[in-house]
């Protein structure tokens, strides 16, 4: 395929061909504009109402400013960025029909062995666009949809597509919302219809790769009536002397009676900035359930939501962050208790060392029709030396008195009598210190599968060498 028909008749002014074309990469060059954002377009095949809602994100963007509750975040400079990256290759339905390089990334992460062993489907990304994307036919048989978002925002699909995509994040909802809504690209659609049960997870993995760039991709997922799912992300990036930006989107709808559960293990690199926006919806006696692993980025502002709206919902969040040299991350969950007896409990864990910051951030709010509503929080840190830091800055706004509605925090150190307990026993010390990280970050290695589990217990690992 020529170059011309593989960037569809673009205006070369706007890519930069210099570093990545001997490579199989298109990348845009760098910084926002309409121009660009137009481009995008095109090259998504937009429809009408797509390509509007991107300008008017664009519009949003310029004209909101940067959210103060977080980090700060002064080293991004998104005329630095470029928002669009992709192989010269279509996506495949084929490993072996990857490109060579890809396919090697991912064959290192492990990606064909597990869809082998314990996937109902896998979607791959590499920079901007998916490279691969496969379900399995018994999954499919069932009625059950999982794509490509391009694929959905164009096929039989585009319907539900238009009616549900950020409405739950709207452009308006913060400065890298708008960001997300005017350059997004790649991400996963997934239906499940009422009452099927997919008993295996599908997963999306997501690999930022090229130097200086952004990924922005878009997950929707909708879980019809008494169906129940469980979704796999799991995100990485090569360490790179400048700055990259994860921007993406994440939209979950849980129809009445449903149960999704959302994993994910983010393992990005200490360039990244890290803003991603995800959000739940969960309709009459529906279960939410969010385990949540951040280990990498240098900024993270991480805070998954989920609207109980209908009466006897529940949500569950654990999640762990683990900040090290040079890393400031500031995580946490929101709860919105709009339904009659409805509930919610979050479970997180922080570990910080070498200097890491570690912020813990909630917000639990029982509106006023949320009569007996349940929420508990309780959230635990470990300093693993005297020069990290973590926080806890907990928010509740309670409008019933018919509520009930509890926070515990813990913040402390790694025990020196524990250690001696240990080492006594034959373990080193760093060994030690090892085991008593991985014990407190249990609760969350308990509710991955088993492969994810180990992934997240190596992590750790890693994090922890050196002391």
């Amino acid at each position: 395929m020529s170059e011309k028909q593989n960037i569809q008749e673009v205006d070369r002014s706007l890519y930069d061909f210099k570093d990545d074309e001997s490579k199989g990469f298109f990348r845009m060059k760098e910084g926002l504009t309409r121009d660009i954002v137009e481009q995008i377009s095109e090259e998504k095949h937009d429809p009408k109402w797509m390509h509007d809602f991107r300008l008017k994100s664009l519009e949003i963007y310029n004209n909101t400013e940067v959210p103060n509750w977080g980090p700060p975040i002064d080293g991004l400079d998104m005329d630095r960025i470029s928002s669009y990256v992709r192989s010269k290759s279509n996506m495949k339905g084929n490993w072996d029909e990857v490109p060579e390089e890809i396919k090697n990334t991912f064959e290192k992460l492990g990606i064909p062995q597990a869809e082998r062993e314990s996937l109902a489907g896998v979607g791959a990304q590499y920079d901007s666009e998916l490279v691969y994307h496969n379900v399995k036919d018994e999954v499919a048989k069932s009625g059950v949809i999982y794509t490509d978002m391009e694929s959905a925002l164009t096929g039989d699909y585009a319907d539900l597509v238009q009616q549900t995509f950020m409405h739950l994040v709207p452009p308006t909802d913060h400065k890298f919302a708008a960001l997300h809504g005017a350059v997004w690209s790649g991400g996963s659609f997934v239906y499940v219809p009422k009452g099927v049960k997919v008993d295996i997870p599908l997963q999306s993995y997501f690999r930022l790769n090229a130097k200086g760039a952004g990924q922005f991709e878009h997950t929707l997922i909708i879980v019809d009536e008494g169906a129940d799912l469980h979704f796999i992300e799991g995100c990485s990036a090569p360490k790179y002397n400048v700055a990259n930006l994860h921007a993406g989107c994440v939209e979950l709808y849980v129809r009445k009676g449903a149960r999704l559960r959302y994993s994910t293990i983010e393992n990005w690199s200490k360039n990244m900035y890290n803003l991603n926006t995800k959000r739940a919806l969960v309709e009459e006696g529906g279960r939410m359930e969010w385990v949540s692993g951040s280990f990498g980025s240098h900024v993270s502002y991480l805070y998954p939501t989920t609207i109980l709206k209908g009466d006897h919902s529940h949500c569950e969040f654990t999640g762990i962050t683990f900040a090290g040299n040079g890393q400031n991350l500031d995580t946490g969950a929101k709860m919105i208790h709009i339904g009659e007896d409805t509930s919610s409990y979050i479970n997180t864990k922080s570990i910080s060392k070498d200097g890491g910051v570690s912020t813990y951030r909630s917000s639990i709010v029982i509106e006023k029709t949320a009569k007996r509503a349940k929420s508990s929080v309780d959230c635990a840190s470990l300093m693993l030396d005297d020069i990290s830091r973590s926080d806890t800055i907990p928010a509740m706004d309670v409008r019933t008195g018919d509520a009930d509605v509890g926070h515990e925090a813990k913040i402390g150190r790694i025990s020196d009598e524990a250690v001696f307990y240990l080492m006594s026993r034959g373990i080193t010390e760093s060994e030690a210190r090892a085991m008593i990280v991985s014990g407190f970050a249990d609760p969350v290695s308990k509710e991955l599968p088993l492969e994810y589990a180990a992934e997240m217990n190596n992590l750790i690992k890693l994090e922890m060498e050196g002391m």
